[in-house]
């Protein structure tokens, strides 16, 4: 009897110590978890009316258990997404115990009504965000929601697939390429400032057809998405100028979909706006086109009466390959400004036309190694087989620029020579980064001395950017560029990005200078 109760006692004890270690072993999360993707994306939602459910996968591929201490809506009990966590629903949770090498689903709706939406802007994406434990160990899933308040350019679609496709003759060069999208249709080759455009894949204009773009109009593209003006269309953006420079609401804005902190300044997210051989008269006034891999993309047409594109005024931003990119084309600029590119931020190649005047081309890259300066100008491109073609540069001319970077040269000027071809180029008055250290720009593309090439300009002086880094590329008081700019381009362009007067008294660039506000 007495070994009985004993026995009883002790394995009493032991159930008891077994489910306290238990306990004990379940570690707090230490920042890794694994998610079955890194955005839960809930498609359209009409206001007052209920999403579907959708769903995200959380991983504890470790060797131990853990516990995440909190987990729950960034918005908390104000956000319009509900959860369902191990079948409990609710906006937060604490303690979610998720064993070794295990894994738990969470399930998330919404339903949005968008006039209580209005008092915070007008909100074409709902986002929030589900976040795991806080401090040094926060990990977040983003959650979007398109609501109906926008305008939303989906090609069809097979679940999260898109099955349109688009084969174009884009160049002579390229010939027939296959795209992801769709023509627009007739009522949509007018984009206005009422709603904001969600474009996935890419929205094409048709053969013959105009996109106009209103002043205030904002364009956010999907991943590998953008614009493409096919044979004999064009596009005209018709941004304005705001006095209100801190709202710039007048200016037209092309930037990714991606609308969290960490995407503003993130480039290569979305693909380029594209002009094919053949399409025509294409005009961008007071735009910024940001964080895409190529910010414009003009093939062709090189010699026709009015410029294939025609851009003043305009911003292009931390594009993952280029800002500008010429391919045998007709580019006219003034007043723009071009920052931040994984390989060159103006490049004309094969040959072509390209006249600039006042503008800021640079190079600030720090994402990695780069090949290419700021400007890249050849006669030329190499096939697979390493078959050259060669083509005439009848004109490349840059006044009162400003050419920099922070590499060393920032102009190549990259010349087959052939008795059958022109490469006509000039740089008059530009502040220009070219320090030729090592002797390895030699020829008579290179020599400063012959002014049907170079004609005053001044080398490797400071700019005195405002910061590069956040594309402030507006000058200072002590820039080499102020007061430098030639008065004859000056009349030709007598304001400056800014709307400022330039007439008076020049700076080179396509900013006049200003004070900047002494530190604190």
């Amino acid at each position: 009897m007495k070994r009985y109760i004993y026995f009883i006692i002790t394995l009493g004890f032991l159930m008891l110590w077994s489910s306290c270690r238990k306990d004990l072993e379940f570690s707090p999360s230490t920042g890794s978890l694994q998610f079955s993707k890194d955005t839960v994306y809930l498609d359209t939602v009409f206001t007052n009316i209920g999403s579907s459910t959708y769903n995200l996968k959380v991983y504890n591929k470790s060797d131990k258990d853990i516990v995440i201490p909190s987990l729950g809506l960034a918005r908390g009990e104000a956000s319009n997404y509900r959860l369902s966590v191990d079948g409990l629903t609710g906006k937060s949770f604490n303690n979610i115990e998720l064993l070794a090498k295990d894994s738990l689903f969470i399930f998330v709706e919404t339903t949005v009504n968008i006039e209580n939406e209005a008092a915070i802007g007008n909100q074409f994406l709902y986002t929030d965000a589900i976040e795991f434990d806080s401090g040094s160990n926060l990990q977040k899933v983003e959650l979007v929601t398109l609501v109906q308040d926008a305008v939303f350019i989906f090609p069809d679609r097979d679940d999260d697939n898109i099955i349109d496709r688009l084969t174009l003759d884009i160049g002579s060069e390229f010939g027939e390429v296959q795209f992801l999208g769709r023509e627009l249709e007739s009522s949509e080759l007018n984009f206005t400032n009422e709603k904001p455009y969600v474009i996935y894949g890419f929205a094409t204009v048709p053969n013959g057809e105009t996109l106009t773009i209103d002043a205030g109009a904002r364009l956010h593209f999907h991943e590998n998405s953008g614009i493409i003006v096919s044979n004999s269309a064009s596009i005209n953006v018709n941004g304005t100028y705001s006095n209100d420079r801190d709202l710039m609401e007048n200016e037209v804005i092309f930037e990714g979909d991606r609308l969290e902190p960490n995407f503003s300044e993130a480039p290569g997210q979305w693909g380029t706006i594209l002009l094919v051989e053949g399409s025509i008269n294409n005009t961008i006034n007071y735009a910024t086109i940001k964080n895409s891999q190529i910010g414009i993309w003009s093939i062709g047409n090189p010699n026709e009466i009015n410029n294939k594109l025609t851009i003043t005024n305009s911003q292009i931003y931390n594009s993952s390959n280029f800002g500008i990119l010429g391919r045998n084309t007709s580019i006219f600029a003034e007043n723009i400004v071009i920052n931040n590119s994984g390989l060159s931020s103006f490049t004309g190649t094969l040959g072509g036309k390209y006249n600039l005047t006042h503008s800021t081309i640079t190079n600030y890259w720090d994402n990695g190694f780069r090949q290419f300066p700021s400007v890249l100008i050849n006669n030329f491109i190499i096939d697979e087989d390493n078959i050259a073609t060669i083509a005439d540069l009848t004109e490349a001319n840059f006044n009162n620029c400003i050419i920099y970077g922070n590499d060393n040269p920032e102009i190549l000027l990259d010349e087959i020579e052939d008795d059958a071809v022109v490469f006509n180029f000039k740089f008059t008055n530009c502040l220009i980064r070219f320090d030729d250290n090592n002797n390895n720009f030699t020829g008579a593309n290179y020599d400063f001395n012959d002014t049907s090439k170079y004609e005053g300009n001044i080398f490797n002086q400071d700019p005195n950017f405002k910061d590069v880094e956040l594309n402030e590329m507006i000058i200072g008081d002590d820039s080499a560029a102020n007061g430098n700019g030639l008065a004859v381009f000056a009349t030709q362009v007598p304001v400056d990005i800014l709307n400022i007067n330039r007439t008076n008294s020049p700076d080179i660039g396509a900013y006049q200078h200003i004070t900047f506000p002494e530190d604190d």
